[in-house]
């Protein structure tokens, strides 16, 4: 792909400057790449109607074309013209969480283009809760197909820097609205069966979707298990978010893994490596002091304060890459509530290398 000259604009996310969505909006309509932020992440948007666009996503973001797209609308309603039908669950879910963290898996409208479902007979929608993707996604008329706005693979982007840092030069315009509030990914729904199917946890927990609509499972790849046929979510196939060195999930005790951490980081400095570690909160009070010169610490939260940890993730692993260690420790919240995600998260940046401490 040839270099583009890839524009940054800042824009104010409460109250975001009319001219400049027209500007952004525009470059939509003519087929072009726009970054923006949502309550989650950054997203990297095309129009959903415009099959070259969404070609154009999965090249510069180097995607597997077999990993779906999520659709991105302005208003609840739009989600009944993106689908062939609508189980019950969808609208309950929708009038709950929308705007929000959440994203529907539904049988897909005929119109609705391959590129962005990945050939599936399902599309995924999702209607953002920040004022800068909703007034883009209204001015640009259409839904707006929007995968985190990163590298395939790489952490994902919670400030227009990272999107700087892995695509520019690759699309036309990155709208900066500041820090993004969630730090992880909205959580994927399955409403296609008889109760819906957790495909992706994220900023909705699994708690609150069982609070509305009863009984809620989780997908077996969200434990790493082999998919049964392709992938139905982004997130679900491959390895993600991941830092550039090597990662290892420890699991067990806030003290055997600072104990594991301590071992691991000697082990590396007498061989001239250095190690990352992020770690929550108990585990970070146990390593101060401890650590050779040279290894990095970066702690989330407390285990009972998902929600930061969530929110740090993302900038923690990159700082692993701009900071060049050789191995990445990491150690996760409990898995539930939203902790569930960061879990989740930890384990496809690992590649699934878990260690039981």
């Amino acid at each position: 792909m040839d270099s583009l000259p890839t524009r940054l604009l800042r824009v104010n996310p409460l109250q975001p400057d009319p001219g400049i969505i027209r500007e952004a909006a525009a470059i939509l309509r003519a087929g072009g790449l726009v970054a923006f932020p949502t309550e989650t992440v950054y997203g990297l948007g095309a129009l959903a109607t415009d099959r070259q666009a969404l070609r154009r996503i999965f090249a510069a973001k180097g995607r597997p074309a077999d990993n779906p797209l999520i659709l991105h609308v302005a208003h609840p309603q739009e989600l009944a013209t993106l689908a062939r039908e609508l189980p019950p669950a969808a609208w309950t879910l929708a009038r709950a969480f929308w705007p929000g963290p959440l994203t529907l898996v539904v049988p897909r409208a005929p119109q609705v283009p391959d590129e962005a479902t990945a050939g599936l007979p399902t599309v995924a929608v999702r209607l953002p809760d920040h004022p800068v993707a909703r007034a883009l996604i209204e001015a640009a008329g259409a839904a707006v197909a929007a995968p985190s706005a990163n590298t395939s693979g790489r952490p994902s982007p919670t400030t227009a820097q990272d999107v700087w840092e892995d695509l520019a030069g690759k699309v036309e315009l990155i709208l900066d609205g500041g820090p993004t509030g969630v730090g992880v990914e909205s959580t994927v729904v399955d409403v296609t069966g008889p109760h819906p199917v957790v495909l992706r946890p994220g900023g909705v927990s699994v708690e609150a979707l069982e609070g509305l609509v009863g009984r809620v499972t989780i997908d077996p790849a969200v434990e790493g298990k082999p998919l049964d046929g392709p992938a139905r979510s982004p997130g679900m196939k491959y390895r993600h978010y991941a830092p550039q060195a090597p990662a290892l999930l420890l699991e067990g005790s806030p003290e055997a893994i600072a104990r594991r951490v301590v071992e691991l980081a000697w082990e590396a400095a007498r061989e001239g490596r250095r190690v990352g570690a992020v770690v929550m909160a108990e585990e970070g009070s146990l390593l101060e002091g401890r650590l050779p010169d040279g290894a990095v610490l970066r702690i989330l939260a407390s285990r009972d304060a998902p929600e930061e940890a969530a929110h740090r993730l993302y900038g923690a692993l990159r700082a692993m890459d701009r900071l060049g260690v050789d191995r990445v420790l990491l150690a996760a919240p409990e898995a539930r509530g939203v902790g569930l995600a960061v879990r989740d998260r930890m384990y496809r940046a690992a590649g699934w290398r878990v260690e039981q401490v």
